[in-house]
């Protein structure tokens, strides 16, 4: 029994030997993420500057927090800024690659590829429909910001809410930096609070809270018959030479991309974050598109959810070809959805081939996002027009199946409260970006939380606590008090 012992122990040896062997001591992606990091705060500062309105002070001391060693200070360094040609360049010597941005009216700022100079700015995609008309200072919320004062129903807390609002902006860790926090309940306002430096016009990035965007597009399309849950997607694969009707990348739906669970190779996990993936068509001029595309199949799609950029992207290429020509897609969030609910300060950028990159990169506002946060709470309806069926709200509340083992947090690039959490009602469920955008639907409170925050570091602020958190200036029995 013991040389059988020690057999196994020697076989065991020896196999973690030989992969140990086998780790990469090199990063040999250092030149990508030096170039990324240029990239990120090329776009950073050109969308701070001509999108946010915000200072350069202001964006070094809050936008570049999330970059572990940005390029100069708010005086001066290896940048250069174009005020009247609105355009932002990173570094000038010949150990990494100058990056370049541009801001283009109605898209927000471009990133362009390391070998390209402003001379082909006008080449740049634009999207040029005329702002809504009627000045929203005058019109009452939610189409337009006029908020008439009113008080509290008797049955909130208002001291409760107030200190809800006080958890938000008063955090114990200086890594999580509360923007703006909106509460909405039955459709009004009923608290409101700004950072100072920030206001109710300061747009500021989404983050990833675009794929519920990008999401409730696709499922004006899907209701009208233009686009199918569970029918393949018609993309054409990448490499082309591997592309043909036995390509199991042929059976991947939009039901499992809108679940995170294409069963495509995560490019954009693993630490490779601001590496390679995704990284490279939102910081370096790739194509957002062709990188989607150039993903073999590990898994059987819907079985596994893993979460990426990626799959996103591949929908919303399903929704351009559903649309049909450029002119249609550049224009159809405005018309569509921005325009019909009064979002009027949200827009959604572009690559420098005219993709939207629907899966971070919008700009908006926290009452934009409170209006599309009010246009779930009321079931798709804006007004008495139906411009999501309840069926696509089902949809994208309804967890993934590859999450059943794991809490059920995650629905249709929407996310879902876990199973793990009973202090908040289960019927509540989120958009979620990077750097603390919230989203956050309670139907059965009649209820819309939205934060923004600028959190860095580890982060770590949570939707769920806040929710909770509010919460508790409402009745236990609120259906009773409400009745």
């Amino acid at each position: 029994m013991k040389k059988i012992h020690l057999l196994v122990a020697f076989l065991i040896c020896s196999n973690y030997l030989g992969y140990t062997q086998q780790l990469e001591s090199y990063d040999y992606s250092k030149s990508n993420r030096e170039m990324i990091q240029y990239g990120v705060q090329a776009i950073l500062t050109c969308n701070g500057l001509f999108t946010s309105n915000r200072t350069l002070e202001q964006i070094y001391d809050q936008e570049l927090k999330y970059l572990k060693q940005p390029i100069g200070t708010a005086q001066g360094g290896d940048y250069m800024i174009d005020w009247d040609r609105k355009t932002v360049t990173i570094g000038s010597t010949e150990d990494t690659p100058v990056m370049r941005a541009v801001f283009r009216e109605g898209i927000g700022s471009i990133i362009l590829a390391p070998d390209q100079s402003f001379d082909i700015i006008d080449d740049l995609p634009i999207q040029s429909l005329p702002a809504l008309t009627g000045d929203p200072t005058a019109i009452p919320w939610p189409e337009g910001d006029f908020v008439k004062k009113q008080k509290l129903p008797k049955y909130i807390n208002a001291d409760l809410l107030t200190g809800a609002s006080k958890w938000s902006f008063e955090r114990e860790s200086p890594e999580q930096v509360t923007l703006s926090l909106i509460v909405v309940h039955k459709g009004q306002i009923i608290h409101e609070r700004y950072a100072d430096g920030i206001d109710l016009y300061t747009k500021t990035r989404t983050w990833s809270t675009a794929k519920s965007i990008a999401a409730t597009l696709i499922g004006m399309l899907v209701d009208q018959g233009k686009m199918e849950l569970d029918a393949p997607l018609g993309i054409e694969w990448l490499p082309k030479e591997a592309t043909s009707e036995n390509d199991p990348r042929a059976n991947i739906t939009l039901r499992n991309l809108l679940n995170m669970s294409s069963g495509l190779y995560t490019v954009d996990s693993r630490g490779m974050e601001y590496a390679t993936g995704s990284g490279l068509s939102y910081w370096a001029g790739a194509s957002s598109v062709n990188g989607a595309r150039n993903r073999g199949l590990i898994r059987q799609p819907g079985t596994y959810w893993d979460y990426e950029n990626y799959d996103t992207i591949l929908a919303v290429l399903a929704m351009k070809n559903a649309l049909g020509d450029d002119k249609t897609y550049i224009e159809f969030p405005r018309k569509a959805l921005f325009d019909k609910i009064g979002m009027r300060n949200t827009f959604v950028s572009t690559d420098r081939f005219g993709d939207f990159i629907f899966s971070s990169q919008a700009y908006t506002n926290a009452r934009d996002l409170a209006r599309f946060g009010l246009l779930y709470e009321q079931n798709g309806l804006w007004n008495g027009e139906r411009l999501l069926t309840q069926k696509w709200i089902d949809f994208v509340r309804t967890p993934a199946p590859s999450t059943a083992e794991r809490g059920n947090f995650y629905g249709g690039q929407w996310w879902l409260v876990p199973d793990d959490r009973n202090d908040v009602p289960k019927d509540a469920y989120t958009t979620a970006g990077n750097r603390g955008q919230y989203v956050i639907v309670v139907p059965s409170h009649d209820l819309v939380i939205v934060r923004r925050g600028l959190d860095y570091g580890k982060q770590g602020f949570n939707e769920w606590d806040l929710t909770r958190e509010i919460l508790k200036a409402f009745p236990i029995d609120y259906k009773t008090a409400n009745d």
